[in-house]
């Protein structure tokens, strides 16, 4: 398994959904940055599934645990080691349906390519509840991304096909964190909880598009041609379970657009150069050009759903149907809108390090 991204800002995700924890190491966090244990806790809380959005009945302390590379909540320069340990585990529905894969899981490319030693108990390393670690690693990232100014907001855009109108920053700003659904638009959040309930009641399941924007990204970040911005945040995002798509600034929607329609007309502002639209999302080449960094990702619907659906039994290549107990989200696009931020943020982190901006920055 290939379980370490950047170059850099190297994190190393380790632990599975059944397992005795789950935890990331960061290796390349340089000293002297300030890491307050309460800041990366948020984080890992807004990630817990709330009740009210349909999310699982898996309630997990998720108290975090820093065992190294900080003193007196200062970076020492070495591997910071964090995880969170899994309390709330209860595996035997997956002891019973072992050889019956969930339609939309893993869990038959797993266990012919891992030659059935994968752990099969809530997905084992191919669950949502990996996760946890990337949050924590995007935490820190977070943190050193402020020092240089720079801020990740993110938003819930759209449930199944029930869609948010455009808003403002400020309004991703005052009213995203507000709601269930993380979504800027009031009105439409309502909608958005309703569907996603009703959903549940239905034994079924919703997905949906979230949305994140990197303000402050200064000109220059990216290396081409295969390490391009959007090419390493896209790996990221890829990562996260349950993605199915990513688009950057206008994305699919540029097909329709002309050349003259599409492009972005450069501009003087306050004595710095702007583009007067975005449509490239912020990367031009693969390289920042300091315009917002705009990411829209979709989230497929949560695939273990509690409808009687069709599968095989893969001992004895039988046809079987499978009806999955247990406790699962019935969207998990709102636990997802931190995810997403976090891993733009250490991808950032990464770019930004190899880029030098940091260097006198942190004293």
């Amino acid at each position: 398994m290939a379980s370490s991204l950047g170059k850099i800002f190297v994190v190393t995700s380790y632990g599975e959904s059944h397992g005795k924890c789950i935890g990331v190491v960061i290796d390349g966090c340089p000293a002297g940055l300030e890491v307050n244990e309460t800041d990366v806790q948020y984080e890992i809380n807004r990630r817990k599934p709330a009740a009210e959005a349909g999310a699982t009945a898996r309630k997990e302390e998720d108290k975090i645990e820093i065992l190294s590379g900080l003193f007196n909540g200062i970076t020492t320069g070495a591997p910071i080691s964090m995880l969170v340990r899994n309390k709330d585990v209860k595996s035997v529905e997956y002891e019973k349906t072992r050889f019956v894969p969930r339609p939309g899981h893993a869990d038959y490319t797993s266990f012919i390519k891992y030659r059935g030693f994968n752990d099969y108990r809530g997905g084992g390393r191919f669950s949502g509840r990996i996760t946890v670690g990337f949050v924590m690693a995007g935490a820190v990232a977070k943190l050193l991304l402020k020092k240089a100014g720079m801020e990740i907001l993110t938003h819930t855009v759209q449930i199944g096909n029930i869609k948010s109108k455009n808003t403002s920053i400020n309004k991703i700003r005052k009213n995203a964190e507000g709601n269930l659904v993380r979504c800027a638009d009031i009105e439409t959040s309502h909608k958005m909880a309703k569907a996603i309930q009703t959903a549940k009641e239905e034994g079924d399941s919703l997905g949906g598009i979230i949305e994140a924007l990197a303000l402050n990204v200064p000109v220059g970040l990216g290396e081409p041609v295969f390490d391009t911005l959007e090419g390493e945040i896209a790996k990221a995002i890829f990562a996260i379970p349950a993605v199915k798509g990513i688009e950057f600034g206008t994305g699919f929607k540029s097909v329709e657009k002309k050349g003259s329609e599409n492009n972005d007309p450069f501009d003087i502002e306050d004595n710095r150069i702007i583009t007067t639209s975005n449509n490239a999302g912020g990367i031009l080449g693969g390289i920042s050009n300091g315009m917002p960094i705009v990411v829209r990702v979709a989230i497929k619907p949560t695939p273990s759903i509690s409808k009687t659906q069709k599968s095989i039994e893969m001992q004895r290549l039988t046809k079987a149907n499978l009806s999955i107990k247990g406790r699962h989200d019935a969207c998990i696009v709102p636990r997802a809108v931190p995810v997403v931020e976090s891993m733009v943020a250490i991808v950032l982190a990464d770019f930004a390090l190899r880029a030098g901006i940091f260097t006198g920055v942190i004293k």
